[in-house]
């Protein structure tokens, strides 16, 4: 069983454990391993780290780039719901199907396989409830189960999907009925539609891998800030609890299921807005609407604590660069600039930060924590970093290099990836921000550090790996069930 808690801060896991608020999960920590420091992909937002964790690959192989990107062939953007206003700007609807449908049969690489298409294909019972990333090998048509579901999906979303074997998404698609209800997935009500289809699964002995989705703290995180996480942890846990009364008590339910626990990144607290769009008044910007868009020069994506910048003029391409670098240069609140250098071939990556500029490209004498090579010249303090025995040590920007490397070839990212500073968020295209409460998205380790624990499977330490990442949970998952790694392309091998 994978369990995913979005947004799960180690911190604040411990302290729910402490107080005794989450005994299911102090149950996983005690007779499992737990990590506390597990790097997110980046950008560190759900699309992203939902795709890396189901695929075990970073962006440059999964394609998925970012909450907010520009769609170069089609001429748009995809918006994947950063907020009820930024849904609105590009269209209910087409956010909506971008969402459920594209993002699984289009914008997900098919060169990668999910999971669930491994153990499908393995003739594992696999089963899913409500998840970003859920293709499969199992056709499903679209339920009726409920009145809200029967009218919704007899004038919107009518599409036949496939996924696992067992799939609940959002009342859409029931593979069975479970009497289990979400209100077309109300945020607040997602827990409790995944803890009821789980129990249901569990008592009914329907699944060899169950993928369980906790999506609900990441929501109460964004709007009380990530120091309140303890009472959503605690309804995350009673989900939990619920599979194992089901399966006849904790006892009985680890003795059945191995388990893994993952956050799919952490998140920090918004002090300060971005406003990207002011920065580049001076630019002709693709907007929401095609017709509008004539003649744009580039197009901006904000992504909560992450921003992409796309240079749209082909022809332009250096003096856009040049233009684009000087306006991101004084706008408060980013914390690193990114972009290749360099012909195909021959890139680096190159890091700007008010501390100074740094290259690197795989290969290389220096390793970092992850056993990746690779060359680096410039100013450490842009990273933060310090090399020590050879090794690139940056622990302010976790697995950094990989990160970065992976997101910026990622070929449907922008030519500038951006960072925030700690406290600051970018302004999404509805205008909404987390200004109070908490977001995510960074390099930085403060939305970056997920927590990480499992039992029943996996290396017997914790400390087998100095840097644990959300690439690893995939091949723990196959190797479980007899499954060769997933395969290491040279685009993202780094030198290994």
């Amino acid at each position: 069983m994978l369990v995913v808690i979005d947004a799960l801060k180690p911190a604040m896991l411990e302290r729910a454990i402490a107080a005794g608020r989450a005994p299911a999960l102090a149950r996983l920590v005690a007779e499992g391993r737990y990590v506390n420091a597990c790097a997110a992909a980046f950008p560190s937002v759900t699309p992203v780290c939902a795709a890396t964790i189901t695929t075990g690959v970073g962006p440059d192989r999964h394609l998925v780039p970012s909450m907010n990107w520009y769609h170069r062939g089609e001429r748009r953007y995809v918006e994947y719901g950063s907020s009820l206003p930024a849904t609105r700007q590009f269209g209910v609807l087409r956010s909506l199907s971008d969402t459920i449908y594209r993002l699984n049969e289009e914008h997900l690489s098919r060169e990668v396989e999910t999971i669930f298409e491994s153990l499908d294909d393995a003739d594992v019972r696999t089963a899913g409830t409500t998840y970003l990333i859920y293709r499969g090998r199992h056709r499903h048509e679209v339920a009726g189960e409920t009145a809200l579901s029967r009218i919704v999906t007899s004038t919107l979303f009518r599409r036949a999907i496939d996924g696992p074997l067992e799939l609940f998404y959002a009342d859409l698609y029931a593979s069975r009925r479970t009497g289990c209800r979400s209100q077309l997935g109300m945020p607040g009500l997602r827990d409790q539609h995944s803890g009821c289809v789980g129990a249901y699964l569990v008592e009914h002995d329907l699944f060899d891998f169950l993928l369980l989705s906790l999506p609900d703290n990441d929501v109460f995180s964004h709007r009380n800030g990530p120091h309140a996480q303890v009472s959503s942890i605690a309804q995350a846990d009673r989900q939990l609890e619920r599979l194992m009364h089901a399966a006849g008590g904790a006892d009985a339910f680890l003795e059945r299921y191995a388990v893994i626990v993952a956050s799919d990144h952490s998140q920090a607290s918004v002090e300060a807005r971005i406003r990207l769009d002011h920065a580049f008044a001076d630019f002709r910007i693709a907007q929401a609407s095609a017709t509008r868009s004539t003649g744009a020069e580039v197009a901006l994506s904000p992504a909560q604590r992450a921003a992409m910048v796309y240079l749209l003029d082909e022809r332009r391409r250096g003096e856009l660069m040049r233009r684009a670098l000087r306006a991101l240069a004084t706008l408060d609140g980013v914390d690193l600039i990114l972009h290749l250098d360099g012909e195909p071939g021959a890139r680096e990556a190159v890091v700007r930060s008010p501390r100074g500029q740094l290259r690197f490209a795989p290969g290389g004498e220096l390793y970092d924590l992850r056993g990746r090579r690779w060359s680096v010249e410039g100013d450490l303090d842009a990273l933060a970093a310090r090399l020590e025995d050879g090794r690139f040590l940056a622990p302010e920007y976790p697995d950094a290099l990989a990160r970065i490397w992976s997101a910026l070839n990622c070929p449907n990212a922008g030519e500038l990836l951006l960072s925030a500073a700690p406290g600051y968020e970018f302004v999404d295209w509805g205008g909404a921000d987390h200004l109070g409460g908490g977001s995510h998205g960074s390099l930085h380790r403060s939305d970056s550090l997920g927590a990480l624990l499992w039992c029943g499977l996996g290396p017997i330490r914790g400390e087998e790996r100095e840097q644990w990442s959300l690439e690893d949970v995939t091949p723990m998952i196959r190797a479980h069930f007899g499954l060769d790694p997933v395969p290491i392309a040279a685009s993202s091998a780094a030198g290994r």
